[in-house]
Parts: structure tokens; C-alpha cells; sequence
């Protein structure tokens, strides 16, 4: 197996508003995006991938300019050889508006003012980003997916795709993701989001006029982001109570190896990722809930899905248990879907969709050779 190798991002400029679910619209925007692979002739190949909190359209490939460091953060799930496999398929990543990488966001100049956005970007939803994705797709020439697929927030996006434009995609994969934030998640987010908006540098959100990052709130939630991203056997396994200079030091700095850790995570979140983009990701985390149109019944809000569906959970992800996918499964076989489950043994938590275990991989490429048997069958009818 190889990466794809040396790839560039594209963009593309959409002059029509886009109408928001909160009653604002995003006027003249742009959607940075990536591609891997090559579209076949009947157009039949295509996958899109859906991003989680921080990452981007970058799904895989590196940048020439920067080593291993610019890695794709799904390189090891995408490109040849690989479960999806784009000696195979057509994959496309593609950056959501708000996001810091690209796409239009709180960085860039609202026009109607000449100025960034900061505080003033309009509050965005897993719906947005989906219709805004199929108005890429559209551009493209692609009017159904063979597979859309996304672990956690991407997961979400993924089943929204499957809700919103049900005959545009023939499978669903959704990995480590849930149905809706359940009170505890919710209550992480917030807790985040107040450690930015109480910074001093945050300056209600206009901080870019100033000159200024508020380090501290982005680096607070992310620790506590990373937290929930990590089970606590992979903690023990990894640090334990491990001292960093082998005893106590009886002051508030680092005494122990896991308070050394998430403080690298943090200073190193706080110097690539925009405090604004945080707020408006993790509150469009809460506000994803399907069932809420359907006094709560997810069994009513997905009888309009025509997709075949992976779902993918791990046993220690206490962030996005397992018992929130099995709600998904049981919900689409009620609706007399085709569903594959897996629930894979891991002990790393939510990390784990990231990760290589054997047989999470294994099962995403037999799924996938799944798809490319039925897209050969399509063309051979």
C-alpha cells in the first residue's frame, strides 16, 4: 500500500447565498476541497469524505512543502490499496465553511463590511455543511455518491447526507459517531467554549483586529476536548502516574507525564486553529439531533434514508458509545434498511477511528469491496 502521494488543494467560488437553518445566509462564499483517485466514466466511483472537528478537506496525500507533518489525517484509511481505495474510487475531502482551512470562515472579509467576520460569522449546522457540500457536488458533475462516509462529526454529516438528499448517495458509512450529544458531551463543549469566549485576547470574537489569539481559552479546550478523545485504559497505558522528574515538585507547574502531554496538545491547537472556528464547530456538535423534527423518534427521521449503512463503533469510546450506534442500527433496521455493525474491541476510545486496528480496517475494506463489486455489476448490465 502507498499514499497517493504529493497532493494540492482546489477551490471553488459559489456567488448564490447560501440560506442557513438558523435564517441567515452565507453570501459569496468559497469551499476549499481535495481530490484522490479518478472519476469513471459514468461518474459511479465517487466518495465523499466528511470531516471531524479539526481537521480538513486535507483527507490524504502530504503537501510538498512539508513532510510527514502534513500528512493527511485519514492517510491511512485512503489511497491505493488501501480499504478505500482510490486505484478504485473517486474520493473527495472537502473543507466546511466556518472551518480555518480554507473554506470561508471567521478569518476571511465579509463583504458587506470589508472586514473579517470574527464574531459576526452566522452560526452554522451539520445541515449547512451538507447542502453546501452538495452544491460542490453539483459543480462537479457528481449527482450520486457511491459511498459518503465520516467518523464522529463526520458521521453526522454522513447520516445527514442520507436524510437530506436520499438519493444521491447508494451507501452511508458512520464511524465512532452518535444520533445526538448526549448531556455530558454537550456540557464538555461548553465548558471549552467558555475557556475561549472568558480569555482577555478573545475580544468578543474580533481579536484578529487587535492582533492578538486568545492562546489560553484554545489551549484549555483542547485539553479538555483531548480528554474525552482518549479512554482511560489508554491513559494508564500510556502515562500511568508516571513523574516527569521523578518525584513531586509541591507547585502547580507539571509533575506527571499526562499533564506534559495535554499541555503540548494545547500549545500546539493554539497555534493552528482559530478560537472562532472552535465555538462555531463544537456548537453545531449540539445542535445536530435529527429526531428533534420527530418528537425524538430516530426510527421516523431516518424512514427517508435509501442508502446501505456501515456503522462502525469502538467499545471504549466513551465520548460516542456504542450504545449511540446500536440506537442508529436498531433505528434504520426498524426501517427495513440494509445495516452492517461493527463494534470493534479497541482500547484506545475515540482516537480509534483514526487509528490502524486490524480489524476496523479490515472491515471498512471488506464494506468497500462490497461497493466496487456492485458498481462493477452496474456497469456490466
Amino acid at each position: 500500500m502507498s499514499s497517493v502521494g504529493i497532493v494540492s488543494p482546489q477551490s471553488m467560488h459559489f456567488p448564490a447565498p447560501l440560506p442557513l437553518q438558523s435564517g441567515a445566509s452565507l453570501a459569496d462564499y468559497t469551499l476549499v476541497y481535495e481530490t484522490y483517485g479518478t472519476l469513471n466514466a459514468d461518474r459511479s466511483n465517487a466518495v465523499l469524505i466528511c470531516h471531524a472537528l479539526n481537521a480538513s478537506h486535507h483527507v490524504a496525500g502530504i503537501y510538498e512543502s512539508g513532510g510527514r507533518k502534513n500528512i493527511g489525517w485519514w492517510d491511512n484509511m485512503v489511497g491505493p490499496g488501501k480499504p478505500v481505495d482510490t486505484d478504485r474510487f473517486f474520493v473527495i475531502g472537502v473543507n466546511n465553511i466556518g472551518s480555518c482551512f480554507g473554506s470561508t470562515g471567521p478569518m476571511h472579509s465579509n463583504p458587506a463590511t470589508g472586514k473579517p467576520y470574527g464574531a459576526g460569522f452566522p452560526v452554522v449546522t451539520v445541515e449547512d455543511w451538507v447542502r453546501a457540500q452538495a452544491r460542490l457536488a453539483d459543480a462537479l458533475g457528481i449527482r450520486q455518491f457511491a459511498a459518503v462516509m465520516g467518523g464522529s462529526l463526520g458521521g453526522m454529516q454522513a447520516m445527514s447526507w442520507s436524510m437530506l438528499f436520499p438519493e444521491r448517495l447508494r451507501h452511508c458509512v458512520v464511524i465512532a459517531s452518535t444520533p445526538k450529544l448526549s448531556a455530558q458531551n454537550i456540557a464538555f463543549n461548553d465548558v471549552a467554549r467558555q475557556a475561549i469566549l472568558t480569555d482577555p485576547e478573545f475580544h468578543g470574537g474580533d481579536f484578529y483586529a487587535h492582533g492578538v489569539v486568545p492562546k489560553n481559552g484554545l489551549r484549555v479546550a483542547r485539553m479538555i476536548g483531548h480528554i474525552t478523545y482518549l479512554s482511560d485504559d489508554s491513559m494508564a497505558e500510556k502515562f500511568g502516574r508516571e513523574l516527569r522528574n521523578g518525584d513531586y515538585q509541591f507547585g502547580f507547574g507539571i509533575d506527571f507525564e499526562i499533564e506534559s502531554y495535554l499541555r503540548y496538545q494545547g500549545d500546539k491547537f493554539s497555534e493552528y486553529f482559530d478560537a472562532n472556528t472552535y465555538l462555531l464547530i463544537t456548537k453545531a456538535l449540539d445542535y445536530f439531533d435529527p429526531a428533534k423534527a420527530y418528537g425524538g423518534d430516530l426510527r421516523k427521521a431516518l424512514a427517508v434514508t435509501q442508502a446501505q449503512f456501515l456503522v462502525v463503533s469502538f467499545t471504549t469510546d466513551w465520548r460516542f458509545s456504542p450504545e449511540r450506534s446500536r440506537e442508529i442500527v436498531e433505528a434504520l433496521v426498524s426501517n427495513k434498511r440494509r445495516v452492517s455493525y461493527a463494534e470493534i474491541d479497541a482500547p484506545h476510545g475515540h482516537d480509534a477511528f483514526l487509528l490502524e486496528d486490524e480489524r476496523y480496517m479490515n472491515t471498512v475494506r471488506a464494506y468497500y469491496n462490497r461497493i466496487w463489486q456492485e458498481i462493477d455489476q452496474r456497469r456490466a448490465a
